[in-house]
């Protein structure tokens, strides 16, 4: 997988996060795609910095487009007055960093179906035109299963592979519905799954979390973690 988008069944469920441990676990020259920030002003730290610091600074990172506003990328763009980032522009800068990169990381923002533009595009276009594989994270607790089951049928009807499913932020004492839907999401995905991340992994420091991301992955992501 030379090319692999991140993306998931919503917002704020560690997309993020879950990029960092594979960049984390690859072993190899990594770089990371973001498409479209948002909510982050010049110069803050967004989302592809965030990879890098909790990854290492071998792995590059690259913006494509920044919006000021917490918004989806087309109603960011339209607001700010800024141009939208199109299907192809993601296609054409994750094809170029693959030259050069044994693994390119295109994390979306939001859900698989977020718009990008007033056109509709979303990043599930993008993986199209690069006939990328799309990883799906998913959140760990009640209602999940649902939101993963239609990202799952939006890939499927799109042609989109889907190598399997990550949790992105599983509590350290979790309810029953958490502990099932370990069992389930696999079962909803149509898919393996292929990492669990503890709740607060972004908070560790940047070698305790390199040192521990590949015990959180299954090895079709680097990592060593047994799947059940």
């Amino acid at each position: 997988m030379t090319i692999l988008v991140v993306s998931g069944t919503g917002t704020e469920i560690g997309k993020t996060i879950v990029t960092a441990a594979v960049a984390a676990a690859s072993g190899g020259r990594v770089a990371v795609l973001k498409p479209a920030q948002t909510g982050v002003a010049p110069g803050e730290h967004g989302d592809a910095a965030e990879v890098v610091r909790l990854a290492g600074g071998e792995v590059t990172a690259l913006e494509l487009a920044r919006y000021p506003e917490p918004l989806a990328p087309a109603t960011a763009a339209r607001r700010c007055g800024l141009a939208p980032v199109r299907p192809h522009e993601i296609a054409d800068a994750a094809q170029k960093l693959a030259t050069e990169h044994d693994l390119v990381l295109v994390e979306g923002a939001g859900g698989l179906l977020v718009r990008y533009d007033d056109e509709g595009a979303t990043l599930a276009d993008a993986a199209r035109l690069l006939e990328a594989p799309v990883l799906l994270v998913a959140a760990a607790g009640l209602g999940t299963l649902n939101s993963t089951a239609l990202t799952a049928e939006a890939l499927r009807a799109r042609g989109l592979a889907c190598p399997g499913v990550v949790i992105g932020s599983m509590p350290a004492e979790p309810d029953l519905a958490t502990r099932c839907n370990v069992e389930d999401l696999p079962v909803a995905a149509g898919a393996p799954l292929l990492g669990v991340l503890p709740a607060g992994a972004g908070s560790l420091r940047p070698a305790d979390f390199r040192a521990r991301a590949a015990s959180w992955l299954a090895p079709e992501l680097g990592g060593v973690r047994g799947m059940r």
